[in-house]
């Protein structure tokens, strides 16, 4: 009996022991786990104040960590996207995926609030319906609106998703995709006729994408609707990418041809104003 006692009082010691020691690893391996997070973020934060990068090394004394440790966190941020190595001189930058994580949280939090101004302002102007979207997995996305005073109504609303080709936001969204990044969303959207006036061929797609980067607005000339228009213009970040735009519908007589490029004039330097709250430097 008292052997079996003493077992039973060993083999218990042994797990508490062993409890112990793996309680202990596992709190370690998160203090490491924080330790590393913190130590990539100072990486990227001192990337920041550098324009033309840093060496391994010159991170390695500021961070104040060996330098093979360095090299695994910025191998891990160089493939992530977060920094970009030049091959030649060995010096970091920062990546464009920061540029992008930016976008994507400018348009979170700040976009509606940073729009609302200049969709009244476009409002009184025009007294058209004026309305904010964002491109989101190939759909423009309408995220703000401001109705008309008038009795014409739109029919838009928040939360409606829109193919971009045949309507004016949705080509501002996309003004500046090159010819892959407009193929890959008319996989997702083909380009069927709605009306007409819709476009239906790639090559004239981009060519009107080429006009509404030149002219600095776009055009739904009854392309989704019959006698409903649109013009709108797209919305830069500092990084200089597209990530929302502003747009105005009315019907053909609201917006007729004299007076589309007076609403268009007014909807791009409204953007250009919209943009530089962004902190964007392009001009048009």
């Amino acid at each position: 009996m008292k052997a079996t006692i003493e077992h039973n009082k060993n083999t218990a010691v042994g797990r508490k022991t062993a409890k112990t020691k793996s309680n202990s690893s596992g709190a370690a391996g998160k203090r490491e786990q924080v330790t590393s997070v913190d130590r990539a973020l100072t990486i990227l934060e001192l990337l920041a104040g550098k324009t033309h990068g840093l060496s391994t090394s010159d991170l390695s004394r500021r961070v104040r960590i060996p330098k093979s440790s360095t090299s695994y966190l910025l191998r891990t941020l160089v493939a992530r996207g977060y920094v970009r190595r030049d091959a030649e001189t060995g010096f970091h930058t920062l990546g464009i995926k920061l540029l992008s994580l930016g976008g994507q949280a400018m348009q979170g939090l700040e976009l509606r609030d940073i729009a609302m101004p200049h969709l009244r302002h476009i409002v009184e102007r025009t007294q058209l319906d004026t309305h904010l979207a964002i491109l989101d997995h190939g759909d423009a996305v309408y995220i703000e609106r401001i109705e008309s005073p008038g009795f014409i109504k739109m029919a838009t609303w928040i939360g409606r998703r829109m193919v971009p080709h045949v309507t004016g936001v949705g080509k501002a969204l996309i003004c500046c995709h090159d010819r892959a990044a407009v193929e890959a969303i008319v996989a997702i959207h083909p380009l069927k006729a709605i009306t007409p006036n819709t476009i239906t061929t790639i090559p004239r797609l981009m060519a009107e994408l080429e006009k509404t980067r030149q002219r600095g607005y776009a055009i739904d000339d009854e392309e989704h609707e019959a006698r409903v228009r649109c013009i709108a213009a797209p919305i830069f970040a500092a990084s200089g990418e597209v990530v929302a735009a502003i747009g105005v519908s009315g019907t053909a007589g609201q917006i007729s041809d004299e007076a589309i490029v007076k609403i268009g004039n007014l909807v791009r330097t409204t953007s250009l104003k919209f943009s530089s709250q962004l902190g964007a430097r392009r001009g048009r």
